[in-house]
């Protein structure tokens, strides 16, 4: 997907304090922005997955900031590429996302910001859980291809924040279990399917629709008028 990056658009790698470990992360603010996105990757993943990355620049473009980070040490991540043992610690994803966002939420430039979470595959079951526990400090969720079910139905119940579910209309099993959720949520909440899109929306089109629906999303929530930011 060709995206053109907006000029006034600030650039910095973070260094997050996550309990007794330090994590990465790259932080994109454009001018000017109205609220900051942090991403929770799926299984397996990264800061640098392309999918993200590619959603993250469609966000900067509309005027959101974002902060993709590694939800895994390097340490951590050598381990899980032998062992799969941290991709689905589901408990160990969230506290880093809940950690990471209460950094983020401590930090001066962000005082005030609306903070929005995107989640893809098993990191969206991580940002479920993460806004649930941190209340109206999280406005808006997206999450990707993602597995609601792992959030658990008190979770899903007690989300406070305006939901998004997004799934591929190839994407059988994970439908389902989308659906499920969505009878779940009690907050303001939609299912968009995109048609004939796979788990990781590799067909032409699919992950720009994605991107979309995430950035009018975003922008419809994440607002607040006293709190437009210039960049780094």
């Amino acid at each position: 997907m060709d995206v053109k990056l907006e000029p006034n658009l600030a650039h910095t790698e973070m260094r997050i304090a996550c309990g007794n470990e330090w994590l990465y992360g790259d932080l994109a603010l454009p001018l000017g922005y109205r609220g900051l996105v942090l991403f929770a990757h799926g299984s397996g993943s990264g800061r640098h997955s392309a999918r993200n990355r590619q959603v993250a620049q469609v966000l900067q473009n509309a005027g959101i900031g974002t902060l993709l980070f590694d939800l895994l040490t390097a340490t951590e991540e050598q381990t899980d590429v032998h062992t799969s043992e941290h991709r689905f610690n589901i408990a160990l994803l969230t506290q880093r996302m809940q950690d990471a966002t209460l950094w983020v939420l401590g930090q001066d430039q962000f005082k005030g910001v609306p903070i929005g979470y995107f989640g893809a595959s098993t990191g969206s079951a991580a940002a479920l859980i993460a806004a649930a526990r941190l209340g109206d400090r999280v406005a808006a969720v997206v999450s990707r291809g993602g597995r609601p079910d792992l959030a658990g139905p008190v979770v899903l119940a007690s989300l406070i924040a305006p939901t998004l579910l997004i799934v591929g209309g190839a994407d059988h099993d994970v439908i389902e279990l989308n659906e499920a959720a969505l009878q779940l949520l009690r907050c303001e909440k939609k299912l968009a399917v995109i048609p004939n899109a796979t788990h990781l929306f590799e067909e032409p089109g699919a992950l720009k629709q994605v991107s979309e629906l995430a950035a009018d999303w975003f922008k419809h929530h994440l607002h607040n008028e006293d709190t437009s930011k210039e960049a780094w």
